[in-house]
């Protein structure tokens, strides 16, 4: 087999369809989020990002820099290991003690990122319960499936947040079987929200296992940050609270938050925690500061949601299409996977506006779009500048507008 020949065969496929990834090489500025400087070849040029998951840009903080910079002269760089022979330090255990009580649990457990505390939770637990059915959202995330994939425990799909559809699939399964549900808060391309007490009730009837994945909400919801599962007083109905440090927190990392047993449980059988090298302290205490910060402050959600208010009666005006939903999440849809690059191409060689396209196999097809994600950091002026931009090239285009966004 002519094995180079397939590789470009197939990266010319997703070309042809307008699927190909193009990475724009960007480089952040320390104290100035969302402005960002833009490597072309031999060029450079200024560029707003619209499309960050640090939404409240505490990756910039003063507050998460200092204890970053802190610690890093302190400890050094890395954590020397994994957390069973070397790399257990006392930023990490300080970090799993903010995490537990930010979600109202016993313990918390860290991992190197949400993508892996997903897979590595999920996989462990549906392997090892026996003769476990896990109970999936039809529309969960690319971590959860290939976590539930993994174990190779039986999986159930129900539809969308349907708690209807969830009580007809638990029903149908013997009632001594370990169940465990698994879905998201936030979903983050749509940007709608999951009903989680009607699936808390329908999963406590039946006897079942909670598992929340709240990555796209902690920070951003609830009075002290701990998600849409924290704001709806209901932290305490699920059995795993699952969260990100790379996203509100501004950092990189993953974590679950559950009782002291399951925490252990997962710690001790996982493979996806056992043989992984810590985050470095520096990453933990960064993200320590995050959480303790956001625990207490306001400002930065009010402000967030704000902007997001004003971003969308703004493309709304317009008659941009987008998603309606309750979320931070703005959802532009395009429905054309060419149309949908060009339109972030030309955005960004032309005003510095920069927002990724969404394709397939990320969404559906037909349902390709851009998502904008206002920060507390945008100005009016970015607004303003994003809205023109927006109109401008979906008339050059043609592309159909609506009366209300829908």
């Amino acid at each position: 087999m002519d094995y180079e020949n397939f590789f470009k065969a197939q990266l010319d496929g997703l070309k042809e369809e307008g699927r190909y990834r193009v990475f724009a090489e960007l480089e952040r500025r320390a104290g100035s989020f969302p402005a960002a400087t833009r490597f072309a070849g031999d060029q450079t040029g200024d560029v707003t990002v619209w499309c960050s998951n640090d939404y409240l840009g505490m990756g910039q903080s003063p507050v998460v820099l200092q204890a970053m910079h802190e610690t890093l002269d302190r400890c050094g760089a890395g954590a020397g290991g994994t957390r069973n022979i070397s790399g257990t330090t006392h930023a990490h255990v300080l970090l799993e003690r903010e995490l537990a009580d930010l979600h109202g649990k016993e313990a918390a457990l860290l991992f190197t990122s949400g993508y892996v505390s997903n897979w590595a939770s999920l996989s462990t637990l549906a392997a090892r319960l026996p003769n476990c059915v896990v109970v999936s959202d039809a529309g969960n995330h690319a971590s959860m499936i290939e976590g539930i994939r993994h174990s190779r425990a039986e999986c159930v799909v129900f539809k969308h947040n349907d708690p209807e559809d969830l009580e007809r699939k638990l029903a149908a399964i013997a009632p001594d079987r370990p169940k465990l549900v698994a879905f998201e808060s936030v979903y983050s391309m749509d940007g709608d929200i999951s009903p989680i007490k009607a699936i808390c009730d329908v999963a406590d009837k039946y006897g079942a296992m909670t598992y929340l994945d709240e990555v796209h909400a902690v920070g951003l919801y609830g009075p002290r940050g701990g998600g849409i599962a924290e704001r709806e007083g209901l932290m305490h109905r699920l059995t795993v609270i699952e969260g990100t440090l790379g996203k509100a927190f501004g950092v990189v990392g993953g974590y679950i938050a559950a009782s002291g047993a399951l925490c252990d449980f997962i710690r001790s059988f996982s493979s996806g925690f056992i043989f992984t090298t810590a985050l470095p302290p520096a990453i933990a205490a960064g993200a320590c500061a995050s959480v303790k910060h956001l625990k207490s402050s306001q400002v930065e959600r009010k402000r967030h949601q704000e902007r997001v208010a004003k971003v969308r009666h703004r493309l709304r005006a317009m008659g941009i299409p987008m998603l309606d939903n309750p979320s931070h999440i703005i959802p532009v849809m395009v429905g054309n996977a060419k149309k949908c690059k060009f339109i972030s191409d030309w955005l960004l060689d032309n005003h510095g506006i920069y927002v990724q396209p969404i394709n397939y196999p990320t969404v559906p097809k037909g349902t390709e779009r851009l998502r904008f994600t206002p920060s507390p950091l945008h100005s009016d002026a970015d607004i303003d500048k994003l809205a023109t931009a927006l109109s401008e090239i979906w008339s050059q285009c043609a592309l159909a507008r609506v009366s209300h966004a829908a």
